[in-house]
């Protein structure tokens, strides 16, 4: 017991003194204004000076913009909007709400975006990416050539209503006399809309056999006087079983495939 004791006042002591050590060593540092303090430069940056460094310029700057642009333009102006909601509609109505887990449903709903929107970006490349990156046309051309294809999709998916509306609103000079009249920024929220309609009038017919199948356990625990039961834990096997029976996701996405083409 004694040896111990001395053992923890050496330890104690050793640390103390330890202590005050480093301290003096730290005070005895010099000064931090005494060390000087380096100043990046960028010698990098200059005016450009011939044609080919403007182009190259403009289109650093043309691609940071599509890129800080690109969610929005994934979301809003392809079939991701339809399809995540429809896939959502789909475990919802399963009544499992982390199965598909999300960042599965997103991953399937972006590739069946890249799907269905193959044939326009191949449009917009061989039609206006390349001939701008080869130098054929300038970037006003590019945007035009590149709006067709897009703007094309989009006509196909959008209901007259919707696009009545936003043209009525946006007091556009009448009449119009073809599509090309209508400007994209009446297009864009008129083709959202639609699809969002779309989305719902889908979720609603995928919710209908399951809602179905709730009701008939419902009533069949309440006849039987098992109200402590909930529904649910009887109703999801046979929602599940009857979702696998009929092969329940490739009837969902041919339904989205069929909707697009």
């Amino acid at each position: 017991m004694k040896n111990l004791k001395r053992y923890i006042f050496l330890i104690t002591s050793a640390m103390l003194l330890f202590f005050i050590v480093g301290q003096k060593v730290v005070y005895a540092a010099p000064a931090p204004e005494e060390i000087p303090i380096p100043i990046p430069a960028f010698p990098f940056i200059k005016p450009a000076e011939t044609a080919n460094e403007t182009a190259m310029t403009l289109q650093i700057i043309l691609i940071l913009t599509i890129l800080s642009l690109a969610p929005s333009i994934l979301i809003l102006l392809t079939s991701f909007t339809r399809t995540i909601i429809v896939l959502s509609f789909v475990r919802n109505g399963l009544g499992v709400q982390q199965v598909p887990p999300t960042q599965v449903l997103i991953g399937l709903a972006l590739f069946i975006t890249v799907f269905i929107m193959a044939p326009v970006w191949t449009d917009i490349n061989n039609n206006a990416l390349q001939p701008y990156l080869r130098q054929e046309i300038n970037t006003q051309e590019a945007l035009e050539k590149a709006q067709v294809p897009l703007r094309n999709f989009m006509f196909r998916q959008t209901r007259e209503k919707d696009l009545a509306l936003f043209v009525h609103y946006a007091k556009l000079e009448q009449p119009l006399k073809t599509l090309d009249d209508i400007p994209t920024y009446v297009l864009i929220p008129a083709f959202v809309i639609s699809e969002l309609k779309t989305a719902f009038q889908m979720g609603f017919i995928i919710f209908i056999p399951f809602l179905v199948i709730d009701m008939i356990v419902s009533s069949t625990l309440m006849s039987m006087g098992m109200l402590m039961l909930p529904p649910i834990m009887i109703s999801l096997p046979f929602k599940i079983l009857l979702f696998v029976m009929v092969d329940g996701w490739n009837l969902v996405i041919n339904s989205l495939l069929t909707g697009f083409h």
